[in-house]
């Protein structure tokens, strides 16, 4: 049985489509489907059920695929491990950011591009849920997120700094004079609001939970980018973390007078698993990062 093999076999039973799994593999599919042929002859048991309309695992694929898995993320492992012990930092780095954090980002991408010009960064912005789900099937190497409003038991989380839902408006706005803003205070305002399942939107909809607020909501996204662009333009209200208009100009963070509305900003990696020496790299120049420090310092941006 060859690494090859499995990834193929991985591959195809990810894509339950041979012609797109051998596209994905950049071979052919005459290909593919031998080698499948071959690893099902020396466990002697048909992994794939096929005909002309469709392909479907069988019990026996049903079986293997998590252990295929499990040998390919071994197999990986094994290659960047020794990759860091001769310090060459070479490879792929995969990094899990939910959208709030874009803005921070930015300026650690950069510093580590130059520093560290052999490794491929691949950045991935998803929900929270999306991207905790990728880490625990390890396609991405750590998430960078505000801590999650549920445990995780197979998932540690480190914080990076203390933050804090807000209202954001444009600079203009009538609000942005204000020093801090209560609930009862917004609900005379139109709001442009982060979707459902965005994490500032879950924390917003956690304390609202049994109190009595009633908000006109105009338009929902979950771009926060072109929500942040509504808001420059209109007299539209949001409430996201202050983190998220870092370096951002035309908009402002006021204080949410609420209790208990802390987002604290996290690196979350999976326990008990090895650690790339470029992901070690990365998280620590995130931490040196100016970004970072100023939140740390409660500097307002």
């Amino acid at each position: 049985m060859e690494l090859r093999q499995l990834r193929y076999f991985v591959k195809a039973a990810e894509t339950l489509n041979f012609s797109e799994a051998a596209k994905q593999l950049f071979i052919t599919q005459s290909t593919l489907s031998q080698q499948i042929r071959q690893l099902e002859n020396e466990l002697d048991i048909q992994l794939f059920q096929r005909n002309s309309h469709e392909v479907a695992l069988t019990e026996a694929g049903n079986e293997l695929l998590p252990y295929a898995k499990e040998t390919l993320y071994a197999a990986q492992t094994c290659k960047e491990h020794l990759r860091d012990l001769q310090q060459l930092l070479t490879g792929t780095l995969n990094i899990g950011v939910t959208y709030s954090f874009s803005p921070i980002l930015t300026e650690t991408v950069l510093t580590f591009m130059k520093q560290y010009p052999k490794v491929q960064l691949n950045i991935h912005y998803k929900t929270m849920t999306e991207l905790m789900q990728m880490l625990v099937r390890r396609e991405v190497d750590f998430v960078l997120a505000f801590k999650p409003t549920r445990r995780y038991e197979q998932i540690e989380s480190q914080i990076l700094f203390d933050n804090h839902l807000s209202v954001i408006v444009r600079s203009g706005h009538k609000l942005a004079r204000k020093t801090k803003v209560s609930l009862s205070e917004l609900e005379q305002y139109e709001f442009a609001m982060p979707a459902k399942g965005l994490q500032a939107r879950n924390t917003l909809e956690q304390f609202f939970q049994n109190k009595d607020y009633h908000f006109q909501v105009r338009v929902e996204l979950n771009e926060v980018n072109i929500l942040l662009k509504l808001l420059k333009q209109s007299d539209l209200v949001s409430i996201l973390s202050e983190a998220t208009i870092h370096d951002t100009p035309g908009v402002k963070a006021i204080p949410l007078d609420i209790k208990e509305n802390e987002m604290e900003g996290c690196i979350h990696t999976l326990k008990n698993a090895y650690h790339k020496h470029s992901a070690l790299k990365f998280i620590q120049l995130l931490g040196e990062s100016n970004a970072i420090r100023r939140r740390m310092r409660n500097i307002p941006d």
